[in-house]
């Protein structure tokens, strides 16, 4: 049998501390934490507070947490991040990464000072964390121009009916390829016509919003989602980025034929039953911009 020391040598040698979290979030007791890679010694926390060590939003998260655990019983695993901003008595200006921890909160069966208990052990999972999003980001990224895959903007189409649907909230959206380019790539090669590609995929860049979402559709064709944006501020936009293709892709000519784009405008309507109604009418803009006579703005 283990007795009480060996048990208390075996919890101190965990390489992920373990806390003992009392209902109002008092530390009763620190073991563990023993990856130095990672964590710091503990043990002054106890006979604290988590409202002595971390700003208010944050600590009453923790205390939603410990008081969901206490509730249900029930292991719960979150993943939460911790940053200078979190923690009082720090600077605002610090590592620039937050680190992320997983977090398994059990209850557990007594009481301390007549006040309910967790088990609270945390664990540094940053570079998985760091892994991951970088994962996603590839997964959303088209590789040669490093705006966003059709996959990401499908994704975000559909928030953005469902935001429409909610809460009116409008989106735009517009579709646009470029003219003549296989003129370019025939007589200059491909290398030359993907350059033209990521010359317009660098002004996208540079005149989008964050909010915004820039797609490589597939080859030459684009589409750019504008949320919260009204027909009129997307007409407003679209003559000035178009204004700016002209500009940049006149350097990609042959025969004195220059490359150039048609655009097809359109907004999410009543009558959408999916974001995909309104690529259709995107679609069909930028059909009638292309046999209109090209380099041009179709508003639908």
């Amino acid at each position: 049998m283990v007795n009480v020391e060996q048990m208390k040598s075996i919890l101190d040698a965990l390489p992920d501390p373990a806390f003992i979290l009392s209902r109002t979030g008092k530390y009763v007791a620190v073991f563990g934490g023993r990856d130095k890679r990672y964590y710091h010694d503990g043990s002054g926390l106890v006979g604290l507070y988590l409202s002595d060590l971390i700003k208010p939003e944050k600590a009453n998260w923790f205390l939603e947490q410990i008081d969901w655990a206490l509730a249900s019983r029930k292991l719960l695993v979150e993943e939460y991040e911790l940053s200078n901003k979190d923690v009082k008595g720090l600077p605002d200006e610090g590592p620039e990464k937050p680190i992320w921890f997983e977090g398994r909160i059990q209850a557990l069966s007594f009481a301390v000072d007549d006040e309910d208990v967790v088990l609270w052990v945390a664990s540094n999972i940053s570079e998985r964390h760091d892994l991951e999003v970088r994962l996603r980001e590839l997964s959303d990224t088209d590789q040669l121009t490093g705006l966003f895959n059709r996959r990401k903007l499908e994704h975000d189409l559909t928030l953005h009916y469902e935001s429409y649907v909610r809460y009116s909230v409008p989106t735009c959206i517009l579709m646009f390829d470029l003219d003549n380019l296989k003129k370019i790539n025939d007589s200059q090669g491909h290398h030359v016509g993907d350059e033209a590609i990521q010359a317009v995929a660098n002004i996208c860049r540079s005149a989008l919003r964050k909010t915004d979402c820039a797609c490589r559709f597939g080859g030459d064709e684009f589409v750019v989602a504008l949320p919260n944006t009204g027909h009129e501020q997307a007409m407003q936009f679209a003559r000035r980025i178009h204004d700016l293709f002209r500009e940049e892709l006149g350097k990609f000519s042959v025969d004195g034929i220059a490359v150039t784009a048609s655009m097809g405008v359109t907004t999410m309507i009543p009558e959408d039953r999916s974001y995909e109604d309104t690529i259709k009418r995107a679609d069909q803009a930028l059909y009638e911009a292309k046999h209109g006579g090209k380099n041009r703005i179709v508003s639908a």
